[in-house]
């Protein structure tokens, strides 16, 4: 009972909002009783963090599966793009807006370890980039990983509509390809791009 709670609210929350979901209306989708739920989860708080610990460990395992594909490492970042887009495709409100904005103490516990895997997978993105002469040898990995997930952490932060989230974050994937790539990696962007947009 205790997974179908979580799954129910997580779809809840992402689309409707942490803020203006209750453990009434958690309640009344499942059709079971309010006193159900508090059988394991003390307040709508705990329930928030269980869910978006949950979120976080499916995006991580999805994005561990992915780097595994043996995926080119440009291929390999539209590939993840994807994936946000199809998780996060019917929610209104940008998750990372709502939780920063109203539930500070559970952004601010997930942010860190999202930040921990982020920095993992953009470090080895741009490794394999430059092993694969798709991105050149002379950059300084350690800075354009902190560069791009600063800028990611940013859209989210700042931005209230999911929609424009994720028009942006296309937009600094396409930036920071740019800024890394070789003349054979602006080749396959170039191809990523096309396919991203007819997708």
């Amino acid at each position: 009972m205790k997974e179908k709670i979580i799954a129910k609210a997580t779809d809840l929350f992402l689309r409707l909002g942490f803020k203006s979901i209750t453990m009434d209306d958690i309640a009344g989708e499942m059709c079971i009783s309010k006193k159900t739920i508090y059988k394991y989860f003390c307040n709508k708080e705990v329930l928030i963090d269980e869910t978006v610990t949950n979120v976080h460990k499916q995006v991580h395992e999805t994005i561990q599966k992915i780097a595994s594909q043996g995926l080119n490492a440009i291929e390999e970042n539209f590939t993840v793009r994807r994936m946000f887009k199809d998780m996060f495709n019917s929610t209104d409100t940008s998750p990372i807006y709502q939780l920063k904005k109203h539930y500070p103490e559970i952004y601010e516990n997930v942010m860190s370890k999202q930040l921990e895997e982020c920095n993992w997978f953009f470090h080895q993105n741009i490794e394999k980039g430059i092993a694969q002469d798709l991105y050149r040898s002379d950059v300084n990995v350690e800075t354009y990983a902190k560069f791009y997930y600063i800028l990611i952490f940013s859209i989210n932060e700042n931005t209230v509509l999911e929609k424009e989230s994720q028009e942006l974050e296309f937009q600094a994937l396409e930036y920071h390809t740019r800024a890394l790539a070789t003349p054979k990696g602006i080749t396959e962007l170039e191809k990523q791009l096309q396919l991203y947009k007819s997708s």
